[in-house]
Order: C-alpha cells, then structure tokens, then sequence
C-alpha cells in the first residue's frame, strides 16, 4: 500500500517501511506523528483520490532524529554597480519511518 500526503507544504509519496526527510516537524526522536493530510491512497488494485483528502485515511510514521540538508550558496551580482552578496543557507529537515498507512475511502 501506498499513500501521498501533505506536510510542511510540500507533498511526499510513502510506502511501509520507507524512510523520508520532510521539513522540520516538533517531534522529539522516537516520537510517532501521524499525518491526516493524506491527498491519494492505493493498494495496487485501488487508487482513492480525495477531493481534497481521503476520508479516514492517516499514515503514521516514527521520528528518526533532526538534522540540515547541504548549503545552498545564494549570490547576487548587479552588472558594472559593484554591488555582490554572498549568503549560505542550509535547510532543516526531520528524517521519519513510514510504519502504518490505514487506508479509507473515496473522498466524493
């Protein structure tokens, strides 16, 4: 089985077992967070899309620990002015371990 859900604003595919880096979440390491947000749900012979969530469906996942992704270097330049700027930025992430996703129903 395998569910797409929202956090964060962004959207992350997941299946039993697999680990993901979603954006910082306040969970303490070997918390389990569940996440509702679930905008399609499938078991191989069944796709439901929820308009916009699946109704009763939920993936629930372990918190694995904290930590930030590779910095990203920001440069901005104007031509011929002299103007330059250098900034690193470094994201924060909370890698997770998808253990459940409980499927539902057709969201219509």
């Amino acid at each position: 089985m395998y569910a797409v859900f929202k956090t964060g604003g962004k959207q992350f595919r997941a299946e039993a077992g697999s680990r993901l880096q979603v954006p910082t979440l306040e969970a303490e390491a070997g918390d389990t967070v569940t996440f509702d947000d679930v905008l399609l749900a499938g078991d191989g012979e069944q796709v439901f899309v929820g308009r916009p969530n699946v109704d009763g469906a939920a993936v629930k996942a372990e918190v694995l620990g904290h930590g930030r992704d590779k910095k990203v270097i920001v440069f901005k330049r104007k031509r011929r002015k002299g103007y330059r700027r250098k900034q690193g930025h470094r994201q924060g992430f909370t890698e997770i371990r998808i253990d459940e996703i409980t499927g539902g129903t057709d969201g219509s």
